[in-house]
């Protein structure tokens, strides 16, 4: 680093510098290499399958440069997360406009890359047509038919297809459920509601042993209650879990940067609860957040959330890494978190 002239008061506030997600390294993806990293980040600013409003091909950098970063310390944890995870922002994957499959190629390549070089893997949208080949990705580095998905979303994105589009945002599910990437059985999808989709996509989805939960069913029952079944059935028997978050899963209240918004939908207060369970008991290896439409948004409300749910998931393995090493929560942490996973099942590596 070059040498500052004498008298100057160094430091960095959260709006200043280059940005990158969180502030974290930037080591461009093509450049990951060997074992030294926990937690690798890759943008996918991509939103030609979208069906109604886009804008969120500017989601990845609206992460990175609008999104409030406090501090790196979990309160309710007690842990920070800069002490116990090695993290690097893995820059972006290029997608041509107008050019799906180059897109989604590009996408492939740069998951494998990137689930290659880091225990855990964050892929930031991007419409959630994404979720295929990042899906696929991650599935060929931890075992074909190994993986399991939860889906948090307002809508099954499992459709054949929307308008001819065999590769829209709406068909992703159905895609990694035909493919074999998804272990049979073990897709769970959380807050579906509103008009969409018809009932032949939810056949399709229970005859691959797919489950889901309304939102109807998080409010009567509650969300704990959903987890409980939830993450007992991936702990089963799935070497690794990857969570999908589509923004639009929270009420439009909360979230309303977003192409496809659904009045009725969750808090934040639970889908922050619920991503920090599943990382804690889980083995969990990859999230992605996806449909962040910065054009839409307001005083930056959803990039805020959305950047929340990738911190809480960093925080809970941060939590994880320390648990597994004889660390204590510091103040003012002041409920031991539940840690239940077998920790040779993803065998490959966890942060």
């Amino acid at each position: 680093m070059a040498e500052l002239p004498a008298g100057y008061v160094d430091g960095l506030t959260p709006y200043e510098g280059v940005p990158t997600f969180g502030g974290f390294r930037h080591v461009p993806w093509p450049e990951l290499s060997g074992n030294d990293v926990d937690v690798a980040i890759l943008g996918v600013p991509y939103d030609n399958s979208v069906a109604n409003r886009s804008g969120c091909r500017f989601g990845p950098r609206a992460l990175r440069s609008q999104a409030f970063t406090a501090g790196f310390h979990h309160l309710l944890l007690g842990v920070d997360i800069n002490e116990w995870l090695t993290i690097v922002d893995a820059g972006d994957v290029h997608c041509p406009h107008g050019l799906t499959d180059i897109s989604h190629s590009n996408a492939r390549l740069a998951a494998e890359q990137v689930a290659a070089h880091a225990p855990f893997s964050v892929f930031l949208g991007g419409d959630h047509s994404i979720t295929w080949p990042a899906g696929e990705a991650v599935a060929q580095t931890y075992g074909w038919g190994e993986l399991g998905m939860i889906h948090f979303d307002a809508h099954a994105d499992a459709a054949t297809g929307m308008d001819g589009n065999l590769a829209s945002h709406a068909t992703p599910m159905r895609h990694l459920l035909e493919s074999g990437a998804l272990k049979p059985g073990h897709f769970e999808q959380i807050g579906l509601r509103g008009y969409w989709p018809p009932p032949e996509d939810f056949e399709f989805v229970a005859s691959k042993g797919g489950r889901w939960h309304l939102m109807e069913d998080v409010r009567e029952r509650g969300i704990a209650a959903v987890l409980d079944e939830t993450i007992e059935r991936m702990v089963d028997n799935c070497r690794a879990v990857y969570l999908s978050i589509d923004i639009d899963i929270l009420d439009p209240g909360y979230a309303p940067g977003t192409g496809t918004p659904e009045p009725g939908g969750m808090t934040p207060a639970d889908l922050l609860y619920a991503v920090r369970r599943i990382a804690l008991e889980t083995p969990l290896v990859a999230l992605d957040v996806m449909e962040v439409a910065p054009p839409y948004d307001h005083a930056d409300v959803t990039i805020n959330n959305a950047h929340r749910i990738v911190f809480e998931t960093l925080s809970a393995l941060a939590y994880k890494k320390s648990a597994a090493q004889g660390g204590t929560p510091h103040l003012p942490g002041r409920v031991p978190a539940v840690v239940r996973y077998p920790p040779d099942r993803a065998s490959k590596r966890q942060p």
